[in-house]
């Protein structure tokens, strides 16, 4: 099961158009696999040019902080990105701000044609990975499936 994963996650970071990196910033465990996090992202992916934003989640515990907003900063230059913080819980408008510029570093990181669909002011490139059309089947078909709990599916 866990090369299957691995295998999975490898896919998934080899046709990504760009990087979303999280850590609790109450958690300086988890801030420190970012770097090597990263490092498997560009052995995977080596081109330089894919966007990346880091976010240090949880920033509603400011008493329990134990990455200081300095640091994030820092690492994130250090990989080319931008750094943000977060509350997942109480918060929205970060993670929204967040998925806002990668969105905007993908469309500009892509450029133009390569066979990009356009809806409304944003450009969404079709698939590459040939699994994508199947999630998003099987997704249609969860969300499709009524009278079921969520247990069963």
């Amino acid at each position: 099961v866990g090369l299957y994963c691995q295998e999975q996650i490898n896919r998934s970071i080899y046709w990504a158009d760009g990087y979303v990196l999280v850590f609790s910033i109450t958690d300086n465990s988890s801030y420190r696999t970012i770097q090597p996090l990263y490092q498997h992202i560009r052995r995977i992916h080596p081109s330089g040019n894919i966007p990346v934003i880091l976010v240090g989640n949880k920033s509603d515990l400011l008493r329990a902080r134990q990455v200081p907003v300095d640091e994030g900063e820092t690492l994130a230059t250090s990989l080319g990105g931008v750094y943000f913080e977060a509350s997942a819980r109480e918060n929205h408008e970060g993670v929204h701000a967040a998925f806002i510029h990668l969105c905007q570093e993908v469309i500009r990181a892509l450029g133009g044609g390569n066979g990009e669909k356009r809806r409304g002011g944003l450009h969404l490139a079709r698939p590459k990975s040939p699994n994508m059309q199947e999630l998003k089947r099987r997704f249609r078909q969860v969300l499709s499936s009524k009278g079921k709990s969520a247990t069963t599916i």
